[in-house]
Parts: C-alpha cells; sequence; structure tokens
C-alpha cells in the first residue's frame, strides 16, 4: 500500500507513541519531517532527534525522543494536520492562525523555509498551513 501522505503518517506516530508512553519513536525520514521536528525541538515539545540510517531497510529514518512532564504526562497535547494533499491550506501573513491563544504553534511551510507561524508573522510570509500543536 502506497502513503499518500506522509506528514500525517508522521503526526500519527508521534501522537501514538506520546499517548503509548513511548521514550522515543522511528520514522522514515524526509527533508520536511526533518524540519518540522527541528521545529518540534526548538518549541520545546520533544527532547531531540536524530536523522540515521533504517535499520532493515533504505533509505534514513528519524528518531524521535519524545518529552514528558514530572507526571509523565506528554507536553505535546495536540497534533492536528491542517493541510491536506486533497485539500491544501494556504495563508497569507495576515491570516496565520493562532493556536490555544498563543500558547500552541502553527508551522507553515513558505518561500523562505519551514516555520512557526510566530517566525513567518515577524518575517511577513505566508504559506502552506502544514500542522498545528499544543
Amino acid at each position: 500500500m502506497t502513503m499518500t501522505d506522509p506528514i500525517a503518517d508522521f503526526l500519527t506516530r508521534l501522537r501514538n507513541a506520546a499517548k503509548a508512553q513511548h521514550h522515543d519513536v522511528a520514522i522514515p525520514s524526509s527533508r520536511l519531517k526533518a524540519e518540522i521536528a527541528r521545529i518540534l525541538k526548538e518549541q520545546g515539545y520533544i527532547e531531540g532527534y536524530e536523522v540515521r540510517p533504517a535499520q532493515g531497510r533504505p533509505g534514513e529514518e528519524i528518531r524521535v525522543t519524545l518529552k514528558y512532564t514530572a507526571e509523565r504526562r506528554p507536553v505535546i497535547s495536540g497534533l492536528q494536520r491542517v493541510s491536506r494533499p486533497g485539500q491544501r491550506t494556504y495563508v497569507d501573513r495576515d491570516h496565520i492562525p493562532r493556536i490555544q491563544g498563543g500558547m500552541g504553534t502553527t508551522i507553515l511551510s513558505t518561500s523562505k523555509g519551514v516555520m512557526t507561524g510566530h517566525d513567518a508573522r515577524a518575517q511577513g510570509v505566508g504559506g502552506e498551513v502544514i500542522a498545528e500543536v499544543w
């Protein structure tokens, strides 16, 4: 079976691993997924990530180390795919969504690279809304 939306798969694997309280999760790698992982780390949603050769199959994988609170609750309480292959969602700089009143993070793919909604607003660029995290 071919995967039609690898980004949705990436977010679902993170969501499932956090719910099951796994320490880390391995996900097939792509440049966009690595950029999303970089933003999640910068925003403090995950401990870290590394891109490395996949075990037992061709290509690379991203190993994401999840982050939990002192009470062992996942730091990521929600992950949502916004722009999908069947329905792309683009915004200009004036309409970048604020998540949870600014407590969450919008991840955008812009002409200047993948960045948070906050950074995109600051640089005055819009783009495709990839996902929302809170």
